[in-house]
């Protein structure tokens, strides 16, 4: 009954990956074309999601709580029934381009508690773990990015201000442009960074099992998505610009510059 539980979770959080291309779509093209499909198939794997997590109980005899993979589905459940009841009373889809990635990954990685086969090809194996590392680095640039813009929304909106400013800071796009080219790499960087996580979580659960929970490295860089999270669902659902998502901006940057210092040792990996 544990094996059959594990496989409804797996397919919630294939269900659930619809959402995640939903929120991707909306941040990156602005559009919500995909949310009736994705609002279908993140309903049924709440279904599915529920059915796995009554197996588990009647499989334990009790409610699956004393396992971190138990406790996080649960979460990840209740997560999701929060989300229907909140978009049926209020319909409140906005909350929906944060709420669908964070129910995705939070039941991709409750899923793992089984182990897998290890790879089959130990090229397969480094050609993940180079895409991972790739997919990381552009969202760090696309981070980058939207940091510099920020600092340059923060002396440009200091300058209008001030009647006295230096003549080079003239040249400054104006506000409006800098806002837009926040929201553009803000979320071009929170794509690339999600898809990185995806690709990192399973690559680690392959490789290594169980043992990478509570990593403190894969917490650092689960900390760095959780704020771009934040920063994303703030700007859609709460209207964040401007000086607000400017600072949060250069925030979420220096816990993206921690994150790579601690995971630089992933390079010996790709260098023999």
């Amino acid at each position: 009954m544990i094996e059959s539980s594990i496989f409804w979770l797996r397919v919630a959080a294939l269900l659930y990956a619809a959402g995640l291309l939903h929120s991707m779509l909306a941040i990156l093209r602005r559009t919500s074309d995909f949310y009736r499909f994705a609002l279908g198939a993140f309903r049924v794997g709440v279904v599915l999601h529920g059915v796995a997590l009554v197996e588990l109980a009647r499989a334990y005899g009790r409610l699956p709580v004393e396992s971190f993979y138990g406790t996080l589905s649960l979460c990840a459940f209740l997560f999701a029934l929060v989300f229907l009841f909140v978009d049926w009373r209020y319909n409140f889809a906005s909350t929906s381009v944060a709420l669908f990635p964070l129910v995705f990954l939070m039941t991709l990685v409750a899923q793992m508690e089984q182990p897998v086969s290890a790879w089959s090809d130990v090229r397969v194996r480094d050609a993940w773990l180079i895409v991972h590392i790739i997919l990381v680095l552009a969202g760090y640039a696309a981070l980058l990015l939207t940091a510099i813009s920020a600092v340059f929304y923060l002396i440009q909106e200091r300058r209008l201000k001030s009647k006295k400013t230096p003549a080079v800071l003239d040249k400054l796009p104006p506000l409006g442009t800098l806002d837009n080219l926040i929201s553009s790499s803000m979320g071009f960087g929170f794509v690339f960074i999600t898809l990185g996580v995806v690709f990192g979580v399973l690559w680690a659960f392959i490789e290594l099992g169980t043992k990478w929970v509570g990593n403190a490295n894969i917490t650092l860089a689960f900390i760095t998505w959780g704020l771009c999270l934040f920063m994303i669902f703030m700007r859609a659902s709460a209207g964040w610009r401007g000086r607000k998502a400017a600072l949060m901006s250069i925030v979420v940057l220096g816990c993206g510059a921690l994150t790579w210092v601690a995971h630089s040792g992933l390079r010996p990996a790709l260098i023999p």
